[in-house]
This record gives structure tokens, sequence and C-alpha cells, in this order.
């Protein structure tokens, strides 16, 4: 095969591999740029906060350029324009107030609320700035303040690319065709300023997803048994206050309790690793028997919790002659069953209640022998 033929069959090759990195690298920009605000309550109002400081920040520095303006002997002294924009910034800064803030810092309007009002911000600052003589005029300093502001909003790559806009802003139309060593200076230190906030971003924005990370865990902990790994009591009863709420509108669900029998002989027989040894292995098979959208817990000791959704089709007690079975061939060899007993969720139950009832249903299977299922009616 020539040299040509070879060139032809690999170019069609290349180009995919280059179009997948384009379009990888176009996704990790728009999740960079477009990276979620808030998720919770707390982080909206932070945000909601972080507005309403950068309308009052906006106002002050319009009240600073008028002043400026109206006193100082510069070249955009009394300049209708410069004024012009500055009380359209007095007006219309307040009026971002009126927005639905809080619904915003859920989606990419937030971040599309801040790159649009510091684009908004950037342009203003430029023009006066030219109108006020260009690069000699003090008011390119907002530059700064809006730099500053980005940190604190913006995610690392927001900063570069809003810190890149506003430079580009500058050289373009401040300082070319002429450019000044002043103005190569004032460029520099405005690329150094840009990464220098885009490091603080990136050090706020890892230190909150650690905060996040560790509450998760910690939330994640104090829901989860530690033997077992599935559900403990206190995520239980939390699911089953829900589920008691969700049977007023016709969700049909049911709580199984299971408790083993023969347990304390495993103990006797093999110590307490053998007894862990059997906890993990029920819980597993309990999780098995059931689907993902099912809750498996562990109460306590040996005696474990099923909350089920039930239908037509599939009852309770169909559910429970399941997790029954499933104890039964799992404990086989250390001769471990179950003793389940059955509550249907009613609406407006007491959650204490309906645990009681399904308690009263769980030791009538035990005190008939064992291994059976007893259902309670509400």
């Amino acid at each position: 095969m020539s040299v040509a033929d070879r060139r032809g069959t690999s170019a069609p090759l290349r180009a995919p591999a280059r179009t997948g990195i384009l379009r990888r690298l176009g996704a990790a920009l728009r999740a960079g740029l477009y990276r979620p605000l808030a998720g919770d309550d707390d982080r909206v109002a932070y945000w909601v906060r972080h507005v309403r400081i950068g309308v009052l920040l906006s106002e002050i520095s319009a009240f600073a350029v008028i002043g400026y303006v109206l006193i100082t002997d510069s070249p955009g002294r009394h300049n209708p324009v410069i004024l012009g924009l500055t009380a359209l910034v007095i007006v219309g800064c307040p009026l971002l107030l009126l927005l639905p803030l809080a619904e915003m810092m859920r989606d990419s309007r937030g971040p599309t609320l801040f790159y649009l009002w510091s684009i908004a911000t950037s342009t203003f600052v430029i023009i006066g700035t030219r109108l006020d003589g260009g690069a000699s005029s003090p008011i390119d300093a907002l530059l700064f303040l809006t730099l500053t502001f980005l940190a604190a909003a913006y995610s690392p790559y927001g900063v570069v690319g809003m810190g890149a806009l506003m430079t580009a802003a500058y050289l373009f139309f401040l300082e070319l065709p002429g450019l000044t060593t002043s103005g190569m200076f004032f460029l520099a230190i405005m690329a150094s300023f840009t990464m220098v906030c885009a490091m603080a971003s990136a050090n706020a924005w890892a230190s909150y997803d650690r905060q996040v990370l560790l509450m998760r865990t910690q939330e994640t902990l104090a829901s989860t048994d530690p033997l077992t790994g599935i559900p403990n009591r206190r995520a239980y009863l939390e699911r089953v206050a829900d589920a008691v709420d969700a049977a007023a509108w016709g969700h049909q669900t049911v709580v199984c309790l299971v408790d083993l029998d023969g347990f304390k002989a495993v103990n006797d027989a093999g110590g307490h690793a053998a007894g862990d040894a059997m906890l993990k292995a029920v819980g597993s098979a309990l999780g098995a028997a059931v689907r993902e959208t099912d809750t498996v817990a562990r109460l306590g000791g040996d005696e474990f919790a099923v909350l089920a959704d039930i239908s037509v089709t599939f009852s309770g007690e169909m559910l429970a002659e399941r997790l029954r079975d499933a104890v039964a061939r799992t404990g086989q060899p250390s001769g471990v069953t179950a003793s389940v007993g059955v509550a249907e969720v009613q609406p407006g139950d007491d959650v204490e209640d309906l645990m009681h009832r399904a308690d009263a249903a769980m030791y009538r299977s035990k005190g008939a022998g064992g291994n059976r299922v007893t259902i309670l009616a509400g």
C-alpha cells in the first residue's frame, strides 16, 4: 500500500477522535462555567445575600463615579453619557432583587445572572473610562472591584473567563492601537489579579466540596447500621413516617418486623464473630428478597424490618413469606429461622402505634413456635 493510501485510510480515523476530544472539552467547559450554585436552602440563602451585597456595591460605586464626574476637573466632567450610565446602574441594579433569586440559584439561571451582570458592569466601566480620557482615568479601577466580586461568586472557570474578557476589552478599547508601557503594566496586573481571584475561587469551592462531603458522610453514618451497612432504626422510622403521609394519597405499603429464631445458639456456639456474620448474611438475604425501592433496616440486635410497597397482585403476606423463606435458607446450616409480623400502613397512622401492631404480630409468630408469618389488621 502506498503512503498516499495509508494517509487516506488513517485520516477518517483521526477526525472522529478530534471531534470526540473537542466534545469532551466543550462538556468540561460547560460544566465548569455552569456549575450548580446551590443544592440546599442554606446555600440558596448564601447566594441571595451575595446578590444583595453586589447590588449594594454597585450602588456605592455608581454614586462614587457621579461624585467624581461632577466634582473633579477631568475629561469626563459633567459627561452626560457617564452620568446616564451611572443613573441606569442606580435605578436598574435594585430591580435584580425582584427576580425569583431563590429558584434561580438552584439551576443554570444563577450563573447566567452573574455572568450577564459582570459583562454589563465591565461594559459600563470600559465606556466610562474611555469617555474620561482612556487609560489615565481612575474609573478603570472598578474592574478590580468586579474581579474581586467574581472570586466570591464564580467557579474558577468563570473567573478566568470573565477576567480574560475584561483584560481583552481593556486592551482593544482603551489601549490599542497605541499600546503604552503603562498600559502593558496595567494589563499584566489585570491578568495576575485574575489568576489570584481564580485561585481564591478554587480554594473556596474546594472547601465547600469538602464540607458537603463531610456532612453527607455524617448523615450516612447517622442513618446506617455499622455492622450490616443497611439503614438503622432512625432512618427506618423516618421512611415509615413518609409512608404514612403517602398512604393518604392511596399509596399502599406494609411494615414487616423480622425477628430471628435460634440466633442465641449461633452466638453461644461460635461467639460474636459468628453472630455478626449471620446478621450480615440475613441483611443481604432480606435485601435480595425485596425491590430496590423497598427498605430493609436493622432495628437492633437480631431484629430487622422491611418497608415495602404492596398491591392487589403482591400482598403483604406474600412479601412476608418471601422474607421468611430467605432467612430460612440463609440460616439453615445454623438452624436460624425468622418470626415475621406484618402490619399494613393506614392513612393517619401513628408511627409508634403502627410499629406496635407489627411488633405484636411478630411476637404471635414467635409464640407459635417461630418460622412463620402473622398479619395484624389495623
